[in-house]
């Protein structure tokens, strides 16, 4: 698929609890539209072998996060972030970022029932090359902020496909780029393929 082109760029921002499956819709999303993706698992990766979850670790993901997607919103073209924003403070540095460039903020919340999560996240996996323990995973769920109302995020259930997710937050890209651009007469439709169409 083509780059996503909206008038105003956006920057997707993934919420959730570990496990709950942000990832996994964040690298496909990316994929399908050739879109930069700030990925901490991957940066965590490049930095140490096997992760300890450290504060120092933490805090060296989340420099480097942040890093480049200072770089990135430089580009004006949509990006998809998937990096520490646990807390409404790590959400509302995305946001200010993102709105000092001129972009949209879109917080995509993926939610999936705990039990399931917990057993994804601690769990190593050919999709997850490393886990977490049950104690860094109680420690993460604890410190989550659900969104608020003011940030009006779109939910999604990590246990449905990956193209049925993509269908709601396309749904809400397209009201955005239509509400700016396109006659209240015409409506965009999203297809089989999930291509943006009007009528």
């Amino acid at each position: 698929m083509k780059p996503l082109r909206l008038s105003l760029p956006h920057v997707i921002v993934m919420v959730g609890i570990p496990g709950s499956g942000k990832s996994f819709f964040a690298e496909h999303f990316a994929e399908t539209f050739s879109a930069p993706l700030v990925s901490s698992i991957a940066i965590r990766h490049m930095l140490v072998q096997t992760p300890s979850f450290s504060v120092s670790e933490q805090a060296a993901v989340k420099r480097i996060s942040h890093h480049l997607l200072d770089e990135l919103l430089k580009t004006n073209q949509t990006i998809v972030v998937d990096i520490p924003s646990d807390s409404r403070t790590d959400r509302m540095e995305i946001t200010r970022k993102a709105k000092l460039a001129s972009y949209q903020v879109l917080f995509v919340w993926v939610q999936t029932e705990s039990a399931a999560a917990r057993s994804r996240a601690t769990k190593t996996s050919k999709d997850r090359s490393f886990a977490l323990t049950d104690e860094q995973y109680d420690s993460f769920v604890k410190h989550f902020t659900i969104p608020s109302g003011t940030e009006k995020p779109i939910v999604i259930s990590g246990k449905h496909t990956y193209a049925s997710q993509l269908k709601i937050v396309l749904s809400r890209l397209v009201l955005a780029k239509t509400s700016q651009e396109i006659p209240i007469r015409e409506r965009p439709v999203i297809d089989q393929s999930h291509r943006i169409i009007m009528r």
